[in-house]
């Protein structure tokens, strides 16, 4: 779109614009109801069964005596490895100036909010006693890194909300002065979210700067939350968790992940909501370079990885590997290394795999490929212990999740999907004012078009 000149076209592109990104709001069909009693159903299974094993205790899981993390830690680990895009797209981009990232920073949002907050639940799901979760709080000791963990969870999460709403405020009072259509408890909520903005410039150097000051808080919290999380494997012996790269080894995959699942919800809104004008191919191109640069970081913390206890092939690093490379896990491993990681650098330099769907499809790949990444990350390690296992039961030496253990972990996935349709449902699923600055609008067209003369 060229710049606007004239106040008239100014106007005429500000109607434009606020019509079609707030099509997601006003954009109601029997699918969409659909999707949500679908997802719902989902939901309400999952409730079920952590129900089911509060009553019962974790015995009705796979988790025994050795394998005591498992699937429900490797979530963990897999959603909070999703929500640091919201740092490195919303914070590191914009502080960098790139500018086609300010389009995507709204949906990166979205995606670490939802990631983030069900990080949270996935820990209190993998507790015997969550009932017991406020003494984590109450009586919780600075040397133990789940208090780290916990800390900066939550840290991030308030962070990332704030980052989510704030320049959502200049959109919220457009929604509050120009939107038609919509329930008045909805007009309610934006207008008392709205903060009685007016739209002065007075107000914007307010928001840009307190904007400024997160995305600049964002950036130690966003590493120190992986950072943390990788030392929770790595202050232990264990082979295939004592290394010291866990650190920069997890913010590289995280990366990975958390573009590919941005790239899947922008493929998904270009689509559902016709904004092939604003998620464009060439955006879709610029993630697709930046998941090449990510995945190649990666790739070189994965060789390392296993190279390096490859070298020296200690008794337990060789049991280890071995189980990887070529036993019980070595479908699921490749299946990650390659196409999770190789296969996506190879294919994305190429700019035909850098078009929207086949870009998408790929994303949807990674995104599956770094779920099963962090499961192994977690089960193979647990499996080989230094102890001997003797005189146990047959369940104990191997793993494999019980139904119990399925519906609760996919639980917190149904519900990060619907914190994400809800959020679009609500809001613009991009900057309203921040895109029509890009495009040469003036600020003080903003508060300037009454609610009857727009749609």
């Amino acid at each position: 779109m060229e710049k606007i000149k004239s106040p008239e076209e100014s106007r005429k592109a500000l109607d434009k614009i606020f019509k079609d990104l707030t099509r997601s709001i006003l954009h109601k069909d029997e699918f969409a109801r659909f999707w949500i009693f679908i997802l719902a159903v989902f939901a309400i299974v999952g409730v079920w069964g952590f129900i089911l094993q509060f009553q019962r205790g974790l015995g009705v899981t796979g988790m025994r005596d050795y394998v005591s993390w498992a699937i429900y830690i490797g979530n963990f680990v897999f959603f909070v490895a999703v929500s640091l895009i919201g740092f490195l797209v919303s914070s590191t981009m914009h502080l960098l100036h790139i500018d086609w990232a300010k389009p995507i920073s709204r949906v990166a949002e979205q995606v670490a909010i939802a990631a983030v907050a069900l990080a949270g639940v996935i820990i209190v799901m993998d507790m015997g006693r969550p009932d017991r979760l406020l003494n984590v709080f109450l009586n919780g000791r600075f040397s133990s890194p789940i208090l780290w963990d916990v800390t900066v969870i939550t840290t991030y999460l308030a962070i990332s909300a704030l980052l989510f709403y704030l320049p959502l405020i200049p959109d919220l009072a457009l929604l509050r002065d120009r939107l038609t259509g919509v329930p008045k408890w909805q007009m309610k909520i934006y207008s008392i979210l709205s903060l009685g903005w007016n739209g002065d410039e007075k107000q914007f150097k307010t928001i840009a700067h307190a904007m400024r000051v997160l995305m600049i808080l964002i950036v130690p919290v966003g590493l120190s939350i992986h950072t943390v999380t990788s030392w929770l494997f790595a202050s232990t012996l264990r082979a295939g968790w004592d290394t010291t790269i866990f650190g920069p080894y997890f913010v590289s995959g995280a990366f990975v992940a958390g573009a590919a699942a941005v790239i899947m919800v922008m493929y998904v809104y270009r689509l559902r909501y016709r904004l092939k004008s604003y998620f464009t191919d060439y955006h879709f191109d610029q993630m697709g370079k930046l998941m090449v640069f990510v995945c190649l970081v990666y790739l070189y913390f994965n060789i390392n990885e296993f190279l390096v206890p490859g070298y020296k092939m200690k008794t337990a690093e060789g049991i280890h590997l071995n189980t990887l490379f070529s036993g019980r896990y070595a479908g699921m491993f490749w299946f990650a290394q390659i196409g999770g990681i190789v296969l996506p650098v190879i294919l994305l330099l190429f700019r035909y795999f850098r078009r929207p769907f086949m870009l998408t499809v790929i994303s949807a790949i990674v995104l599956v490929a770094s779920w099963f990444k962090r499961y192994i990350i977690v089960v193979p390690t647990e499996e080989h212990p230094f102890l001997p296992i003797q005189n146990v039961p047959e369940n104990f030496v191997h793993y494999s999740p019980t139904s119990h253990e399925i519906v609760i972990t996919v639980f917190p996935i149904v519900v990060a999907i619907m914190i994400i349709t809800i959020l679009a449902k609500l809001f613009p699923v991009i900057c309203i004012w921040e895109y029509a600055e890009q495009q040469g609008i003036d600020k003080s067209y903003l508060a300037e078009t009454p609610k009857s003369s727009t749609l």
